[in-house]
């Protein structure tokens, strides 16, 4: 019987990437997305895989929103966690909703999306979590303060889950991206998009596909004995 996957933000950039490595590989798939309706359609339309749409800042609508896939679909046994926004400002001009904005989602997000399928994991002896963190939540990032301190917070989670998943057969991991080719960083100017690929060793920007492979291995059984890790998919531009 094919494992339930749930994907958070799954239906554009990274996240889109992740849920269809998934399906591939002949899980059932489930993408969350926060507002873009035309472009969850789009993407159901393209690749089969149904979208939900709820905000995972809030935990209700999280909870309500798990409870639906699961009785669409089944048990979750896989859960992504790839939601999440930037909200970028210098720290003495960050506010404090551009601060409390990004935790939310980013960091609060993961707890509302990890929590309500946890007991089901533990009961049923298999899970496999997957956080999508961030090269700058591991070395920090000027205008970031916020982004990145809700990214290491993600591999704080990580660590964790994991001590307290093992026993009970369920795994957590952390994927940290560098700068991937995404829409978002394709759209900066391309001085700027220069600059960025000046500072990697590899000379390019990282593929979205590239970092979903690296959670086909986290969520797979022969990742099974790793658990608490953090994979740094950053083209050699910076080492933990």
């Amino acid at each position: 019987m094919a494992r339930i996957a749930l994907v958070t933000g799954g239906s554009r950039g990274i996240g889109a990437a992740i849920s269809k490595a998934l399906k591939g590989q002949g899980y059932h798939v489930a993408a969350t997305y926060a507002g873009n309706d035309e472009a969850a359609a789009a993407f159901t339309k393209e690749t089969g895989i149904k979208t939900y749409k709820w905000n995972v800042a809030d935990y209700e609508s999280s909870k309500a929103g798990i409870a639906q896939v699961e009785a669409d679909l089944g048990p979750i046994d896989i859960v992504v966690a790839n939601a999440g926004i930037t909200r970028d400002a210098p720290f003495h001009k960050m506010t404090p909703a551009q601060w409390k904005e990004v935790i939310d989602t980013n960091l609060t997000g993961v707890f509302n999306t990890v929590h309500p399928v946890w007991p089901g994991m533990r009961e049923r002896g298999f899970g496999r979590i997957v956080i999508i963190s961030s090269i700058n939540g591991q070395k920090g990032q000027f205008g970031q303060v916020n982004y990145a301190a809700t990214k290491a917070g993600d591999l704080g989670i990580v660590k964790s889950l994991a001590q307290e998943g093992a026993a009970k057969g369920i795994t957590a991991n952390a994927v940290c991206p560098g700068y991937i080719a995404t829409e978002m960083v394709m759209a900066v100017p391309e001085k700027v998009r220069e600059m960025i690929i000046g500072n990697i060793p590899a000379g390019r920007l990282g593929e979205p596909e590239e970092i979903a492979r690296c959670v086909v291995f986290l969520v797979s059984d022969d990742a099974s004995f790793i658990n608490g890790s953090t994979i740094s998919a950053n083209g050699a531009q910076f080492f933990v």
